[in-house]
């Protein structure tokens, strides 16, 4: 493996090595799967889902080269037509080399649509495209999920931001998925996904389709000392200084959230200054939301003034365990519970806000400071 310029990857995954700590989620998350317990993963959006599930993946791999693992992210998908096309550009083709004897097979097993292969677009490999019509949707959805079923491999799927199929116009997606999903024993699933309650909808209501139909696990940040490790061994490398109180300072500025934690670390370890301190910290910080500014300003100006207000006072507090109480209604000079509700009910469903253990904060922590400079008068 060639090393990277700077180690503190903010997208993708290169491999272990740069891949702090989650070896006890790793090892849970194969043992489980491995064991026909399809997996519920949750946590807030960059807390390091993807990173952990490719981690797992390239754990699996390195045991049985044969194993298939597909990653799938349908944040972006609209309807069952999408989650469709998409699914199938992920899986089909990958299970054997593109051959003309393959393409014979695929276009043989495949009855209900018609498959164009071409090239991506952005690196060239070979992809399959799904024609078919809307009146064979669900006839194209099973053959996939048959084509997997047959293909003789164990294979590993991980669906992100699962929650997306609640938003899809037609009826029943989730009763159709689990239909094909329980009788596959040789396809293993990760559900993952950034809201909770929706997740907690599906996979926990008795009547919803995949009630107690996966093992829940949600993601909590990586210990201190366990980050501090990493970070301070990739820094030496680098020929950098990172003491236990610098990077506590960082650590707890962002609640130990991975991709902040990671993009802070990027930053320093490009600055020419070998010793990290307070200050370099805090021009790496102010250029970061320097360069955001435009689109948290434009964030901002979406909002009512309910929802401002509300969302600066979350903003200073931090975290705000008790949103309805008359001592933080007093200091933020806040209209009265209703008001706050139905502002709070719009800044979690926009993903302004989110509810943590220990109460509700600012999604985007770096948002979150430049929501701290802005003036708050009552």
């Amino acid at each position: 493996m060639n090393r990277l310029t700077n180690p503190f990857l903010v997208y993708g995954y290169t491999g272990p090595d740069y891949f702090c700590d989650r070896k006890e989620d790793t090892q849970k998350l194969i043992s489980a799967l491995q064991n026909g317990r399809n997996i519920t993963l949750m946590s807030p959006r960059r807390m390091g889902k993807t990173g952990l599930i490719k981690n797992v993946f390239y754990q699996i791999q390195q045991e049985k080269p044969e194993a298939a693992c597909f990653y799938m992210d349908i944040f972006s998908t609209t309807c069952l037509n999408d989650f469709i096309i998409l699914f199938g550009q992920t899986v089909i083709g990958k299970l054997d080399t593109l051959s003309q004897k393959a393409f014979t097979t695929l276009t043989g097993f495949f009855r209900s649509c018609h498959i164009v292969f071409s090239s991506d677009p952005l690196n060239g490999t070979p992809q399959a495209t799904l024609d078919f019509h809307p009146s064979q949707a669900q006839a194209t959805l099973k053959e996939i999920f048959e084509y997997l079923e047959h293909s003789g491999k164990e294979c590993y799927i991980a669906i992100d931001e699962f929650q997306q199929i609640t938003e899809y116009p037609e009826k029943g997606v989730e009763g159709l998925l689990r239909s094909y999903i329980q009788f596959l024993p040789h396809v293993h699933f990760i559900f993952s996904g950034s809201k909770q309650h929706l997740m907690n909808e599906i996979f926990t209501s008795a009547k919803r389709p995949f009630y107690r139909s996966t093992e829940k696990m949600t993601l909590q940040p990586i210990p201190e000392n366990e980050y501090f490790l990493f970070a301070r061994d990739w820094m030496d490398r680098g020929g950098k200084q990172l003491d236990k109180v610098q990077f506590q300072q960082i650590y707890q500025r962002f609640g130990g959230h991975t991709w902040y934690l990671q993009y802070i670390l990027n930053r320093l370890y490009e600055q020419p200054q070998p010793v990290i301190d307070e200050k370099l910290i805090d021009i790496c910080l102010a250029d970061i939301i320097q360069s955001e500014i435009d689109s948290y300003q434009q964030l901002y100006g979406m909002l009512t003034e309910n929802q401002s207000v509300l969302l600066r006072a979350i903003a200073r507090e931090g975290e705000v365990a008790a949103i309805n109480s008359a001592a933080f209604i007093k200091k933020y000079g806040l209209k009265g519970s209703s008001s706050i509700n139905t502002a709070l009910k719009t800044l979690m469903n926009k993903e302004y806000v989110f509810k943590s253990d220990k109460g509700y904060c600012v999604y985007d922590r770096f948002m979150k400071l430049w929501l701290q400079t802005l003036p708050y008068a009552k």
